[in-house]
């Protein structure tokens, strides 16, 4: 068996290609979460705690030449190493957020897997040798 025919045989699995799916959606749901986190709960935060700009909360580790704006892309374009606590803040808000969601899906899905109704069990089907063979000491007991 050729390299190419193995491979072909592993990416056509099942496993792969649901593992890809979920990696395009998860990448997708990513995105709708920072998005949920930068544009509609950090700017309430921000207005709570007196318009704080999360993005731009930086500690600068050296110094900073004079004339560059004291924004987190200016002083990291400067080349000035920075300690970045607000975009922390932001991924940290990000990830409890994602957490609480991936935590509600799971116990939304166990709570119906527990109210499915069980599946009827399967009867099992008697092989025909055997029948025949009931069939043939029946038989005999009526006649004997």
């Amino acid at each position: 068996m050729g390299m190419m025919q193995e491979f072909r045989e592993f990416a056509v699995k099942g496993n792969v290609i649901d593992l890809a799916v979920g990696v395009i959606i998860g990448g997708a749901f990513g995105k709708i979460v920072d998005s949920i986190v930068n544009d509609l709960i950090m700017p309430v935060v921000g207005l709570v705690f007196g318009k704080l700009d999360f993005s731009n909360m930086f500690l600068a580790l050296g110094s900073v030449p004079d004339g560059i704006p004291q924004t987190l892309d200016a002083v990291r374009k400067a080349g000035v190493p920075v300690f970045a606590y607000g975009n922390f803040i932001t991924v940290a808000v990000n990830f409890v957020i994602l957490a609480f969601i991936i935590f509600m899906m799971i116990k939304q899905i166990n709570r119906l897997k527990r109210q499915a109704p069980p599946a009827p069990e399967a009867v099992p089907v008697t092989p025909e040798d055997i029948v025949l063979l009931r069939e043939i000491r029946d038989s005999l007991r009526k006649n004997g």
